[in-house]
């Protein structure tokens, strides 16, 4: 919902970060390679109950998420990098709820299914307007820079990575949190889905 506020004071804060490893010849599909392996090891540290440090790699995850986009820009951007990035995002972000239902599966199972089905739909909505926009040749104007087509939603990266670190703070209340997230990407989806059926309905008449 906020992604595209953010995204400006995100790329200045990652810039001299970005321009100090591009210079050293360093390449965005190793960052993006190397932030997933950070969210393993977040999935691991959740299986295993270690909260905090399980909230360290999932901000790493992050940082390196927006470190391989900003040597991309510097180094020039590439399919392989726009694919690898989108496809690692969203094993990452199934793999954190499965970690809290590997930890207490009595407990969390249920509501991590859930929350993962809902991951599904806002991926999934998301990959088809964004595959049927790049058909027709359209870009989307908050996001410029992005190597697909962005569609927005209330459930973006930013709200997904706050749940994350809620969870991680109160894993008490995962239950409660991933029940409520999950409605609110079910929304999402269903929000996505009216645009994608406004939006391309031009192309059928």
């Amino acid at each position: 919902m906020i992604d595209a506020r953010i995204l400006p004071l995100q790329r200045a804060a990652l810039q001299p970060i970005a321009v100090f490893l591009a210079h050293r010849g360093v390449p965005a599909d190793a960052l993006s390679l190397i932030g997933f392996l950070a969210g393993l090891g977040a999935f691991t540290a959740l299986c295993l109950g270690q909260w905090l440090p399980a909230l360290l790699l999932i901000l790493a995850n992050r940082l390196f998420d927006g470190l391989d986009g900003a040597v991309a820009r510097i180094q020039g951007p590439t399919d392989r990098g726009a694919f690898l990035d989108i496809a690692l995002d969203m094993v990452f972000y199934a793999l954190i709820p499965l970690g809290f239902a590997v930890q207490a599966p009595e407990v969390h199972a249920l509501p991590a299914a859930v929350l993962i089905v809902s991951f599904v739909g806002t991926g999934s909505s998301f990959l088809a307007f964004s595959a049927v926009a790049a058909k027709l040749g359209r870009k989307a104007p908050d996001f410029p820079t992005k190597g697909i087509y962005y569609a927005g939603g209330l459930a973006e990266g930013f709200e997904t990575i706050a749940v994350f670190a809620a969870m991680c703070l109160f894993p008490a209340n995962f239950t409660v949190i991933a029940y409520g997230f999950a409605a609110l990407c079910g929304l999402t989806t269903v929000i996505r889905w009216r645009q994608g059926w406004i939006a391309f309905s031009e192309g059928d008449r």
